[in-house]
């Protein structure tokens, strides 16, 4: 009995989670504009989504700076992340309580804050202010991503490395940056991902004539959501879960074939 009541609960869980992602998937196929009757099965929308102007550059913006921000708070983070294993315990812990600070931040104070920022620097708000913006709040998720990869390295392998010939530089790429690549990846991932899902502090720093994905749906829910943003969402959706399916089965195979050899 205990059993049961323990699956139905896990189903329960899962369909509160994924009712909204199916009503999604279904009203994208939904020939009718209207969400509430059924008016017959059609991939109208996903064409006339890849003819709309404004939802293709919408997703262009989204895509370049989420893959711009995660990149360079992805090098910033793993510099930070250097500097901070050399120094003494008591100020890397500092340090580290700095960084979770704009993590338990809220969203809206961050992005006002920087709004502020700009204001006072004379910045003229655009591609650049989003862009500075994504790459400062990504830094503390890749620094959390690296640093406990960083803390469980052998500090004698590099030290190897340099009595043996190498520079600071080889000794790095050669022998510290594969044991940290793992968490390198997640922080790169943690970012983008974030970079993606932001609207608060896009919605805050972005200028005139520049949208994102998460801006454009905001301000088309006033007017009322196209049909075409059901299809886009599908296709993320749908991009996002075989990337997971992907990235889970590598390691599978991989062992399975070490196993044999």
């Amino acid at each position: 009995m205990r059993d049961k009541l323990r699956k139905i609960y896990i189903a329960l869980i899962f369909l509160f989670l994924y009712a909204p992602i199916l009503t999604l998937i279904v009203l994208s196929f939904n020939a009718s504009k209207t969400r509430a009757k059924w008016g017959g099965f059609t991939i109208k929308w996903y064409l006339s989504m890849f003819q709309n102007r404004a939802i293709m550059q919408a997703l262009s913006n989204t895509l370049i700076i989420a893959f711009l921000s995660a990149f360079i708070a992805t090098v910033i983070g793993v510099i930070a992340c250097l500097s901070m294993q050399s120094m003494r315990r008591r100020g890397r812990a500092l340090l580290m309580g700095v960084t979770n600070i704009p993590m338990l931040n809220a969203d809206i104070v961050t992005g006002i804050s920087l709004m502020l920022l700009f204001i006072t620097l004379g910045v003229q708000f655009g591609f650049m202010t989003i862009l500075l913006s994504h790459i400062t709040f990504n830094i503390p998720y890749v620094i959390l991503s690296v640093m406990p990869r960083m803390r469980q390295l052998n500090p004698s392998t590099y030290e190897a490395a340099l009595d043996l010939g190498a520079s600071h530089v080889q000794a790095f790429f050669k022998v510290t940056f594969p044991d940290i690549l793992p968490g390198v990846l997640s922080g790169f991932l943690m970012a983008f991902t974030m970079s993606l899902d932001d609207f608060i502090i896009t919605h805050f720093t972005k200028g005139p004539g520049i949208d994102t994905l998460s801006t454009k749906i905001y301000t088309e829910v006033k007017k009322g959501i196209k049909p075409e943003m059901y299809s886009l969402s599908t296709l993320i959706f749908i991009t996002v879960l075989l990337l997971l399916f992907l990235v889970n089965r590598a390691p599978a195979g991989k062992k399975e074939k070490e196993v044999t050899l």
